[in-house]
């Protein structure tokens, strides 16, 4: 419906003017591609998530997209792939699921970012900054960042060879089971029983987090992985200090394995009120382009633009939904001016409506309810009896002709 409609648009274009402003070009993608092409890049709950379907002139077995990131891959390993430098990337698009998922929909509104070919603290700090850039940029409020990294909980996984052992370890780490991890643990080494039984508590302050993770007994990769977190954390506060403070506050989580299979290092995440999952979810994935035949290193993240509207909507008009339109009534003969007003204004920037008609002008209050349901914020009638404003529900104010053709003129 429009209201809800201009809210997502309204989303869409601020992190699009977001990620432009840090050097990222925008690129669109196909709805709909090959299937064994686009699931060569998704994982087993994005595989089985695609909606797959024959293609009636080439009889191929296509799908509906329900990830952008694996089109990317695909765009960098091939038209891309002599750059020479870090690719910056940029989409918005829908996706497609099968499932109703938690909001009871199967189609979604994507927005991102893809740093490509840019490796190390410095690449993942853009990426951090960046994030919190793109959420500072939106109406939603009581922002949080949530960083993490998969080292210490692949580590600890690694070495588990029971199948059905290392996935009711991850299970129960992923619910942040301490008793369940403690259970499962039983009979392992006793650096790695500590290390499992220590992931679940391992969040809160960056600098106590990883404090406690480096008391734990950890190869020197780990100890290696952390110092690059923290370094990474550093770089992005001097990268966006407009944000700084979003930044300062973020939580990390060294024990939350959402998706460990597929990150390969650092995690993002964001949350706001009034969404009950993550608006901003990435990281950085450095095995999927090789997928589509070529080695390189990747950094990205996709806002939920569906999840951020609601958000926004559960706060009110005062988010960004109040309009700044114009409704000119007018009789038939005031035609002509009305024509060169609404010109006028839209020059302006202002969307503007006119309505031309022979009968009497309806009542102010007919007026000012039509206008709210079109979201029309101001109304000028023009007519016999006069020129005359309504703007929401102060008193209508008359407006003399000289005015309404100084401002035809002044254009």
């Amino acid at each position: 419906m429009p209201r809800a409609a201009r809210r997502r648009r309204e989303i869409a274009d601020r992190l699009l003017q977001t990620f432009a402003s840090w050097g990222y070009q925008r690129i669109i993608t196909p709805l709909f591609e090959c299937a064994d092409v686009l699931e060569r890049g998704l994982g087993d709950d994005a595989r089985s998530a695609a909606i797959r379907f024959i293609e009636p002139v080439s009889g191929e077995v296509v799908a509906l997209r329900p990830d952008i990131t694996p089109q990317i891959a695909r765009i960098a390993a091939s038209r891309l792939k002599d750059v020479g430098g870090p690719i910056r990337l940029c989409y918005e698009g829908a996706v497609a699921r099968i499932g109703t998922g938690a909001r009871g929909q199967r189609e979604l509104m994507q927005a991102g970012v893809e740093l490509i070919d840019a490796s190390g603290p410095r690449a993942d700090a853009e990426l951090l900054a960046l994030a919190a850039a793109a959420v500072h940029n939106t109406q939603a409020t009581e922002k949080s960042l949530d960083l993490g990294h998969v080292a210490l909980g692949k580590h600890a996984l690694a070495s588990v060879e029971d199948l059905d052992r290392r996935e009711e370890l991850r299970s129960a780490l992923v619910r942040k089971d301490r008793l369940g991890v403690a259970a499962a643990a039983k009979g392992l080494p006793l650096g790695q029983r500590e290390l499992l039984e220590a992931l679940p508590s391992l969040f809160g302050d960056p600098r106590k987090t990883l404090a406690r993770a480096r008391a734990l007994k950890l190869p020197r990769a780990a100890l290696r992985s952390l110092d690059e977190l923290e370094l990474t954390l550093d770089m992005a506060r001097e990268l966006n200090r407009e944000d700084s403070q979003l930044l300062r506050d973020l939580t990390l989580d060294l024990g939350d394995l959402r998706g460990f299979e597929y990150y390969t290092g650092m995690r993002v995440s964001c949350f706001v009120k009034g969404a009950g999952e993550a608006v901003l979810r990435g990281g950085r994935y450095n095995n999927l382009i090789e997928r589509y035949g070529r080695q390189a290193v990747a950094t990205g993240f996709a806002v939920d633009v569906e999840a951020l509207a609601q958000a926004e909507s559960a706060l009110g008009d005062e988010a960004g939904t109040l309009s700044t339109g114009v409704l000119i009534e007018s009789e038939p003969d005031y035609a002509r001016l009305a024509a060169d007003l609404a010109h006028s204004l839209r020059s302006r920037g202002l969307r503007v409506a006119v309505n031309t008609s022979s009968k009497a002008l309806g009542k102010s209050a007919q007026v000012r309810s039509y206008a709210a349901r079109v979201e029309l914020g101001l109304v000028v009638r023009l007519g016999k009896g006069g020129f005359v404003l309504l703007a929401g529900d102060a008193a209508p104010t008359k407006l003399s002709e000289s005015l309404i053709k100084r401002a035809v003129r002044s254009n």
